[in-house]
């Protein structure tokens, strides 16, 4: 059984008189506003999304407790993680709404869960998502259970993303934002894990919630968004992954099989990847850049190309499927996206057995191994798999 570090319970000592009162035409959440059920537990994470996300459940009438997950253990003889700047946010935060604060220390079931895994597969040269991973494992598991075994009847985040709770079972759609959806981050949960859940932010875009924070008077109104993994920060990728992986030089090959470079390491590059290749000019080639084409580890040879075309690709092959719907076995037409942000394009999907066949109506750019497809009907998230391979004609 999972064994949680509880560090800290920090009770607000706010009056009734100095809690920030509901402003007026903002959105109701009817989709969740009539549940009995009211203790939510919400991940503030120091940045102003959770904290706008506790801010409307409070000002709906929810008895609201916030927890910071610490994930990552800051003591790791860097100085690129913000987790105490973070908390501290998020204690401010806690302490500005009126509403106690818990620290939870989860970084060994993220290192079991999130961190093992990323290293895995970049040695074995594919490029993992460790935000799917962290919502999978983290958030909406260890940290959902240590909620509810604290007494709460739902938890929220400040995902950007919609939950229809009157749907049966229920359905998860993409935010009003969509610039913002954080769908694609979200599709690998399984689907009973979202049933006592709460988005608040559904229905707003990220200009909104910044009002909103610097209407409340809440100090992270213009906090920078988090731009990657905590345990990488600010630091450049490379110096990071060389801590776990030992770099392996090899040769750089043009799509005539000539040798044109060198690289460190076939775990520190992706496909479709224009930046750090180190190539230069060469008198015989194209002006335009090159890119990363693919990665062969049984010979460590990293093949790049000028023409764009080469990566492109229509049709891939992804197994761990997690479908957010009870007839997936006859789902044979949708959209899929294999990137975050990108808009869900037309797709075919075939289901055997554990293996998802996926081929696009049209060819998509850089499919990554290692990543994930995610599935859509209309703004309806269907689920999604991991990719696993590219498929060739």
């Amino acid at each position: 059984m999972t064994q949680f570090h509880d560090e800290t319970l920090l009770k607000s000592t706010h009056s009734a008189s100095q809690m920030i009162r509901y402003v007026a035409h903002e959105p109701q959440f009817s989709h969740f506003k009539n549940v009995s059920a009211n203790h939510v537990v919400v991940g503030l994470s120091g940045g102003v999304d959770s904290a706008v996300a506790a801010l409307l459940l409070k000002q709906q009438g929810y008895d609201v407790e916030g927890i910071f997950m610490k994930n990552w253990d800051e003591d790791d003889g860097t100085e690129y993680c913000t987790a105490i700047q973070d908390f501290e946010d998020a204690q401010r935060v806690a302490d500005r709404i009126g509403i106690p604060l818990r620290t939870i220390n989860f970084a060994a079931e993220y290192w079991d869960d999130v961190f093992e895994e990323f290293l895995a597969e970049y040695t074995a040269g594919r490029t993992p998502n460790p935000d799917v991973l962290c919502n999978r494992h983290i958030k909406f598991a260890v940290f959902q259970d240590y909620a509810q075994a604290q007494g709460a009847d739902w938890i929220a985040t400040g995902h950007y993303a919609r939950l229809k709770h009157d749907a049966m079972p229920k359905e998860l759609h993409r935010a009003a934002d969509l610039n913002k959806d954080q769908t694609y981050f979200l599709q690998a949960v399984p689907l009973q894990r979202f049933e006592r859940c709460l988005f608040p932010l559904a229905d707003m875009n990220k200009q909104q919630v910044r009002e909103k924070a610097k209407h409340a008077k809440l100090h992270v109104c213009d906090k920078k968004d988090s731009t990657g993994i905590c345990f990488i920060g600010e630091r450049r990728f490379a110096d990071f992954l060389n801590r776990y992986i030992a770099k392996r030089p090899g040769p750089i090959r043009d799509t005539d099989g000539c040798e044109i470079g060198e690289h460190i390491g076939l775990a520190y590059y992706t496909l479709g990847q224009r930046q750090g290749l180190g190539i230069g000019g060469r008198r015989e080639a194209l002006e335009s850049p090159w890119y990363v084409k693919s990665k062969h580890m049984d010979t460590n040879v990293l093949e790049v190309t000028q023409d764009e075309r080469d990566l492109l690709a229509q049709a891939l092959v992804a197994d761990q499927p997690n479908f957010l719907v009870e007839n997936h076995a006859s789902i044979s037409r949708c959209e899929g996206t294999i990137r975050y942000r990108a808009e869900p394009m037309p797709c075919t999907i075939e289901i055997d057995k554990t293996d998802v066949y996926v081929t696009f109506d049209e060819p998509q750019r850089a499919i990554a191994p290692g990543q994930y497809v995610a599935f859509y009907d209309g703004s309806h998230c269907l689920g999604g798999a991991k990719i696993r391979d590219v498929m060739t004609p």
